[in-house]
């Protein structure tokens, strides 16, 4: 009756242990370490560059205690603060020998000192917040009105291209605030030119007719879905472009996400410099379009420019800045994707109608030549695409070449990224302390810790025995949510501790429904092991209806809060889970290694039980 077959037994125990192990790296502290980022958005920082750091730091008889490389870039760990300083001039001598001309930023950080084993199985302690490490908070506004004009500029100039080459003549097209008027010379022509239009932008602008004069006049719209592709892609552009500024300043775990329809939420932990990280997210990286001087040597380049390709690094010889064909402005989007024909990757990349006329005399005169596409950052230029003109384009062409999936993706990105699509203003910023944030930590540990043990306290003297279960159902609790936190590699603040306090109230709860329900089954005349049997289902249903109307409040407080909201509201649904598990399966195992066995049981510790007398 009270006994769990074996697989459950050792089902528990696996998901005990596993949370112990990805809950002990949040208690080894930290350790002193240096990371490498990329300064510049063409440069990466892969397996070459990890086995350059760790080959400078062989010959310097520097053994690094642990290694990490991801996305971010690669952080070494070292053993203590003297090696750290002498390990961050090693590196950055070795990555960057002309210090003008940096292209990686080698910074002081610090990491988990939790053993390389744990490291190894993804087991890496919690982020922790702005409010608990100190550090630099920017809110920023988006400028949607600037996005949409922006985009209604280059459709009219696509309209304008569309129209010429179908040879459909029009009296003008032209921008009214957030409309684009067609003018055309008949109702004929009029109806050629919607046809046209809703093919190419049919789900985008929304097509309404008017007479004004003797002009039929096509008024064409945003519609609901084109206005949220174009607040979404600007959104998203902006964010790439901060994420790949941001690398500069050496941030472990820089937090970046979107903040409603038109915020974003910039969160740079450890910086406390907020003028320079002020004038990092305002920076404006500029490309630029020149053709490739073909007959110049680019180790002796006479009248030319020379830059080096990403991909292979080859040296390019390019026109100088004077014969500049198109300028960043320009490029209105580039998105990777496949071609029609040959099914290779390849990127589609669009301009303003003053591009297109540009690219498309350009073009023209210089078949089967060579175009480079140059991204200039911290006035360091590189050529991100070297390709040959293989026909006359306008404002919309492809870039080919033996791309990957991966390279097509990159190289969209970078056109992308090499300025904002919308102007951002900082509508709010703070700097916080990193004492205040170490403040915070002892505060919030020390209201937990003695919450635990008040609860604890209390459950021991008035449930015994069960309230001693019920204390280490609790602590299962608290090792699965940290656990879990660790795992998603959350980013712990000020409100999340908040959330762990009151989980530890709420799973709890859990069990004093089943205890009590195991006191009311034995004050009916239950035997003391129908009695636990009983509680615990009786109790299930009452648990389970509670734990999911909390976890849809908490879900919506997910959905639809931010920043501090949305932190407290994921500790808190993810301790609605774990309370589940660890109220009713673990206390449920414990209790049945307990009583389980017991044939001839006649009382419980779980506190005086008395019944009361009808009158």
């Amino acid at each position: 009756m009270n006994r769990y077959p074996l697989w459950k037994n050792l089902l528990i125990a696996i998901v005990l242990i596993l949370g112990l192990l990805y809950t002990l790296p949040n208690f080894y502290g930290e350790v002193p370490a240096v990371q490498v980022s990329a300064a510049r958005s063409t440069v990466k920082v892969d397996a070459t560059t990890e086995q350059r750091v760790l080959a400078a730091l062989s010959a310097a008889s520097i053994q690094p205690t642990g290694l990490i490389r991801d996305q971010g870039g690669l952080r070494v760990r070292l053993g203590n603060e003297d090696t750290q300083l002498k390990a961050r001039d090693i590196i950055e001598h070795t990555l960057n020998p002309d210090p003008q001309d940096a292209s990686y930023v080698v910074a002081l950080n610090l990491l988990s000192a939790s053993p390389q084993w744990l490291t190894s199985i993804g087991a890496l302690p919690m982020y922790l917040g702005l409010d608990l490490r100190g550090g630099v908070h920017f809110l920023l506004q988006v400028d949607m009105k600037g996005a949409v004009t922006k985009q209604m500029d280059a459709t009219a100039g696509d309209l304008r291209s569309l129209l010429r080459e179908k040879n459909l003549r029009h009296g003008g097209i032209t921008r009214d605030g957030e409309t684009i008027v067609v003018r055309l010379r008949s109702a004929d022509d009029r109806d050629k030119a919607r046809s046209l239009i809703r093919d190419a932008r049919g789900s985008e602008l929304g097509l309404t007719e008017r007479q004004d004069g003797e002009d039929f006049v096509l008024v064409g719209a945003l519609t609901e879905q084109g206005r949220r592709t174009i607040q979404t892609e600007a959104v998203k552009q902006n964010m790439v472009t901060l994420h790949n500024r941001v690398n500069e300043l050496g941030v472990a775990e820089p937090v970046i996400q979107q903040q409603g329809a038109d915020r974003i939420v910039v969160q740079l932990p450890g910086v406390q410099d907020v003028a320079k990280a002020k004038d990092l997210i305002g920076r404006t990286a500029t490309l630029q379009v020149r053709m490739v001087a073909e007959d110049v040597n680019p180790l002796q380049p006479v009248g030319a420019d020379v830059f080096n390709e990403i991909r292979d690094g080859q040296p390019y010889p390019v026109a100088t800045k004077k014969q500049v064909v198109l300028t960043g402005d320009r490029f209105v989007g580039a998105q990777a994707s496949f071609d029609s024909q040959s099914h290779q990757p390849v990127v589609s990349v669009r301009l303003d109608t003053a591009g297109g006329r540009i690219m498309r005399d350009t073009t023209r005169e210089n078949l089967k030549k060579r175009m480079a596409i140059i991204l200039f950052e911290k006035g360091k230029g590189e050529a991100i695409s070297v390709a040959t003109i293989q026909g006359e384009f306008g404002n919309q062409f492809q870039i080919s070449g033996a791309f990957s999936t991966e390279d097509a993706n990159r190289l969209a990105i970078l056109i992308r990224s090499g300025s904002l699509a919308a102007p951002m203003d900082i509508i709010e910023e703070r700097t916080i302390g990193p004492s205040l944030g170490a403040e915070n930590i002892k505060k919030g540990f020390d209201s937990t810790l003695w919450g635990f043990v008040a609860i604890a306290a209390f459950m021991c003297v008035y449930y015994v025995l069960f309230g001693l279960i019920s204390t280490i159902a609790l602590s299962a609790n608290v090792l699965l949510l940290i656990a879990l936190l660790s795992l998603f590699q959350a980013t712990l603040t000020l409100p999340g501790i908040a959330a762990i306090a009151l989980t530890l109230g709420m799973a709890i709860d859990s069990n004093v429904l089943i205890n009590e329900r195991i006191r009311e089954e034995l004050r009916n005349g239950a035997s003391p092991q129908a009695a636990i049997d009983l509680g615990y289902r009786h109790a299930f249903d009452t648990i389970l209806d509670s734990n999911i109307t909390t976890l849809i409040a908490g879900i919506a407080l997910l959905a639809f809060g931010s920043g501090p909201v949305k932190g407290f509201a994921v500790v808190h649904c993810l301790g609605i889970l774990t309370s589940m598990f660890s109220s009713v399966l673990v206390s449920r195992m414990i209790t049945n290694f307990i009583y389980g066995n017991r044939r001839k049981l006649e009382k419980l510790a779980i506190g005086q039980i008395w019944r009361v007398q009808a009158k």
